[in-house]
């Protein structure tokens, strides 16, 4: 086990300070942004999404991967801008996000993958309280990179699915009681 050690706000293990992290940057609206490259399963081209009445917009469909099905979440439209326009570069990263005990294969819509870049601990800087253009817990740092800032994505918090679950109105319908019990 490694010592805890706290930089800029975090506290992580001394082992993971040591090493830089891996994160698969891409673009969205114009902005630059990153996920863990731990979190990254694959990334494919757009298209063959089934679309799901009834569904926020930020939830543009599910897709069948190798014979799972893997909702998309369009990150543009979560982030509470307009839907991504589909482009030629467009395309899904695949991610594996964890919610308590179970793991979850979720598409995120991305205008395009730029690379993978190792940012170490010490050019992460804590995520700002304003003026990001989302919310502030969708953030987990600003990594620093030639001059510039990358925004950081947690994942967690941005598909959590009990979040999604409640805007999307899929909890357990309450039953009526005067109405007969269903066979």
């Amino acid at each position: 086990m490694g010592q805890l050690v706290e930089s800029h706000g975090y506290t992580v293990t001394a082992q993971a300070s040591a090493a830089p992290s891996q994160y698969l940057t891409f673009s969205l609206g114009g902005e630059m942004f990153a996920v863990g490259i731990l979190n990254v399963k694959e990334i494919i081209e757009y298209g063959s999404l089934t679309e799901i009445p009834l569904m926020p917009p930020f939830i543009r469909g599910v897709i069948n991967l190798r014979g799972s099905v893997v909702p998309v979440i369009d990150l543009a439209a979560r982030f509470a801008n307009e839907p991504t326009v589909i482009g030629k570069r467009t395309c899904i990263v695949i991610v594996e996000i964890q919610e308590a005990d179970t793991r979850h294969d979720v598409g995120i819509i991305v205008d395009a993958v730029s690379e993978v870049l190792e940012i170490p601990l010490s050019e992460i800087e804590p995520p700002p309280s304003f003026g990001a253009g989302l919310r502030a817990d969708f953030i987990f740092g600003m990594g620093k990179v030639a001059g510039k800032f990358v925004i950081l994505l947690n994942l967690e918090k941005i598909l959590s699915i009990a979040e999604i679950s409640t805007l999307t109105g899929a909890e357990k319908p309450s039953i009526d009681p005067a109405l007969p019990e269903p066979l």
